[in-house]
């Protein structure tokens, strides 16, 4: 005899299994596409500069529609695995992301989060004494002469040309990471730096002190690299790093106090 099941209990056994079930979530053709080729790059089944198979041959292989191919690569193109170019003789070529790409992406989530400039020298702190014990530990001679070059056209922009000056700051900072030979931390560093570019364009920062001072510790700073002192190296750019955001600070303060509305 079988016994009937309570239309309230089958109903409570019914819910409990699709709780149970959950959402699923079914990706789209597109992004498996993108992840396929994507470990096929990263594993070196393609070398940077080697041609991938063209849409009409992804499409023909996958059964994916054209928008879908086209929507992978685009998405491997954001993330700098792949470059497109259009035309008769066009095409997409595996390429190696840059330093260029990390740096816009940090730049992006350091001004969309509002990053605070403290969090910025903290950075600056961690990232830059190391680096320049490393240059002074690896520095060639090549190094050497990019960042001689620099430190002159540094001093030759100081006295009137601030924007030139600026830049070629950055610079330095770049060839000192270019120098540790450290593919990572260069590409961090040089990320950091264009962030320390665009917090020292303030009008009350790049005064005509704080261009000698620069110009002066940048010296120092070679000097030690120069020596292949990494201890000494690290020092003096800590050193920096540090008066660098006392400048700063202060040159955020005279500007909040600049805006301030008059009575």
């Amino acid at each position: 005899m079988t016994t009937a099941v309570p239309p309230n209990a089958a109903a409570s056994q019914a819910d409990t299994m699709l709780e149970g079930l959950g959402r699923i979530k079914v990706p789209k053709s597109s992004d498996v596409l993108a992840d396929r080729l994507r470990q096929e790059i990263l594993s070196d089944a393609y070398k940077p500069g080697v041609s991938l198979p063209t849409e009409r041959e992804l499409v023909s292989a996958t059964g994916l529609s054209r928008g879908s191919v086209r929507e992978a690569l685009r998405t491997l193109e954001a993330q700098g695995l792949v470059h497109t170019r259009a035309g008769r003789y066009g095409g997409t070529t595996v390429s190696q992301p840059t330093t260029d790409y990390l740096a816009s992406h940090i730049n992006i989530y350091a001004r969309g989060r509002s990053i605070p400039v403290r969090a910025l020298v903290e950075v600056r702190l961690a990232l830059e004494p190391m680096v320049a014990a490393l240059a002074a530990e690896r520095r060639t001679d090549e190094d050497l002469a990019r960042l001689h070059a620099i430190a002159e056209r540094i001093e030759h922009t100081a006295d009137y040309d601030i924007g030139a000056f600026l830049e070629e700051n950055v610079n330095w900072h770049d060839a000192i990471a270019v120098a540790s030979h450290n593919d990572l931390l260069h590409a961090f560093a040089t990320s950091v730096s264009g962030l320390m570019f665009e917090a020292s364009l303030l009008e009350e920062f790049a005064s005509t002190e704080v261009r000698q001072r620069v110009c002066y510790a940048h010296a120092k700073i070679l000097e030690a690299i120069e020596a292949g002192d990494a201890e000494l190296a690290r020092r003096r750019v800590e050193r920096d790093v540090k008066a660098y955001a006392v400048i700063l600070e202060a040159a955020l303060a005279a500007a909040i106090v600049g805006e301030e509305p008059t009575e």
